[in-house]
């Protein structure tokens, strides 16, 4: 097994290497070819942008404090690009220029005369340079798709010669993308500059035959990244938000300017919706399942009113591997899925069979999310399997995160099949039973966990079991090991004990819900919830501590107190 393991990493690395070569030999390229470029103009659209505004950031930026990704920067006169960035989440946020909405809600020449200032120190700084956070593909995409969008706070009352350099680093970003492209891994970065590219086409001067071209190309990637069942191959709840932000308007775009819409534009539009409304919660939140973070409601309302597919969310998302319950005011979600590859565990999280479950309008329990603006540290730790509300053996995540340098942080191994069943018995009761390996290598133990939703809505049953496989020839005995079930509550329910198996979840509304464990010892420890708009915040977790072989069956309990 390790020999395998380490023959995959070593793959994985020569694919890397390929891909760093790959973007090396098109900066180099780029740096000889660009004089060459065809640069238009004038811009014929600026695309809608649906992301809220907020004035309070443009006032701060006007007077030459950035607060961007959880971080404040003075700047005291100086071009923020000349100011060391407080982080790397600040240094990406800060080159995106995503924060050029926020200037709109001024409406005043000076806000505008300030952006152009601050896009001119930019194309100053950063122009001929291919390199750096600035030239991350990413960040390059999110900066072409803000100044397309945003176009008229710098253009507005702009000279000759601001709009013809303003035109011209455009045309290098865009012939940016176009090569860096083919070098990249699978994943939202693909898209993005997919659509930054269909958006260019659009809003800057274009030929149909390009047009159409990238029209297609977009197509190519919807098809790869958006799966049948509308979830995106990250398995990440909050990536389809954040696609969809994009698309609308892109396709609003395509409509307002006459041109034939991309054949699967629309239909991708449409899969992904029924997706976002099957993880969204009774409170309106999304589920916090592989890096999903804090939704402001501000944004989820704004693409969820463009909603034309309507109807109840899917019970389950067969190809994104999740499982949906609901009865009466309650709604648990369960991650039965695994990255599709190496390349999507990049982001991935190790909650195979963790859950959320919500009712009325709370969140009782969550996993503890992804911090939106955090470092590398954090970020590592959101991802382990303590930090969902599912069980761990050994004090050990159930997928290995492979932390290099090279490749970055992969899921490295642990899981290796997962199964599912769902079922409703003779009295509506809606079950799902599920299991995953990833102990079996270490400990020896298959995990199950079986949940069940009564029909009304009042009743959850939990049933973990620790089983030997005894087909498989992985293991023939397990090992004894301490195992952990944990379970993290929202920060607003507050926790009060009963007895030593039965806590009480209670809502500032006064909604409650006991949870009980017989025959074991509930502990209320403190947590962490790295999933808060206003930040990473502290909660607390219910923890059931057990010994296998000892203890195979871990049973659980949840009930609405009317």
């Amino acid at each position: 097994m390790l020999f395998a393991e380490r023959r995959r990493h070593l793959a994985l690395g020569m694919t890397e290497a390929r891909r760093r070569l790959g973007r090396r030999i098109t900066t180099l390229a780029m740096q000889r070819c660009r004089l060459g470029l065809d640069v238009p103009e004038r811009l014929i659209v600026a695309p809608t942008d649906l992301r809220a505004i907020d004035p309070f950031i443009a006032e701060e930026i006007l007077s030459g404090r950035f607060p961007l990704a959880g971080k404040l920067l003075e700047t005291e006169g100086e071009s923020p690009f000349l100011v060391a960035a407080p982080s790397r989440a600040f240094a990406e946020r800060l080159h995106s220029f995503a924060w050029l909405r926020h200037m709109r809600a001024l409406r005043n020449a000076e806000a505008r005369a300030r952006a152009r200032a601050i896009a001119t120190s930019w194309m100053n700084l950063h122009q001929k340079r291919l390199s750096g956070t600035a030239w991350q593909p990413h960040v390059t995409a999110e900066r072409m798709i803000a100044w397309l969008s945003h176009s008229p706070v710098l253009l507005q009352g702009a000279e000759g010669s601001f709009y013809r350099r303003f035109m011209k680093s455009l045309a290098v970003q865009r012939f940016y993308l176009h090569k860096v492209i083919s070098t990249l891994p699978e994943g939202e970065t693909r898209l993005r500059i997919r659509i930054a590219l269909a958006m260019a086409s659009l809003a800057m001067p274009s030929g149909d035959k390009l047009i159409r071209r990238e029209g297609v190309k977009l197509d190519q990637e919807l098809e790869r990244q958006i799966l049948a069942d509308g979830g995106h191959v990250s398995r990440n709840p909050r990536t389809m938000l954040e696609l969809l932000l994009d698309l609308l308007p892109l396709r609003q775009t395509y409509i307002n300017l006459g041109h034939d819409v991309p054949a699967k534009l629309i239909p991708a539009i449409d899969r992904i919706y029924p997706a976002l409304r099957f993880f969204r919660h009774q409170d309106g939140d999304l589920a916090l399942f592989n890096g999903a973070t804090a939704t402001p409601a501000t944004e989820l309302m704004s693409v969820l009113r463009y909603d034309e597919t309507a109807g109840k969310p899917f019970k389950a998302l067969p190809h994104s591997q999740y499982h949906r319950l609901t009865a009466g005011e309650t709604t648990i979600l369960v991650d039965t899925g695994t990255p599709q590859s190496a390349d999507l565990s990049a982001g991935a999280h190790a909650g195979c069979l963790s859950f959320e479950m919500s009712a009325g309008r709370s969140r009782f329990i969550v996993n503890a999310g992804a911090p939106k603006f955090a470092d590398a540290k954090l970020r590592l730790l959101s991802r382990a399997t303590a930090t969902h509300s599912t069980v761990t053996l050994g004090e050990t995540s159930s997928q290995r995160i492979l932390q290099s340098t090279f490749l970055g942080p992969l899921m490295a191994s642990g899981i290796g099949a997962v199964t599912a069943t769902r079922w409703e018995d003779a009295y509506g009761n809606d079950w799902l039973k599920a299991s995953h390996d990833g102990y079996v290598e270490a400990f020896g133990y298959v995990h199950q966990r079986e949940i069940g939703l009564a029909a009304k809505g009042d009743k959850i049953k939990g049933h973990d079991h620790f089983f030997v496989p005894d087909e498989s020839g992985k293991a023939k005995h397990g090992r004894r090991v301490t195992g952990t079930a944990r379970f993290h509550i929202h920060p607003n329910v507050g926790l009060k004990r009963i007895h030593d198996d039965l806590i009480a979840m209670a809502t500032p509304g006064g909604d409650t819900w006991l949870f009980s464990a017989p025959g074991q010892r509930v502990e209320i420890e403190e947590d962490v919830f790295f999933a808060d708009v206003s930040g990473i915040r502290a909660s607390r977790q219910l923890v059931i501590a057990f010994s296998l072989p000892e203890t195979v069956d871990l049973r659980w309990m949840l009930k609405q107190q009317l």
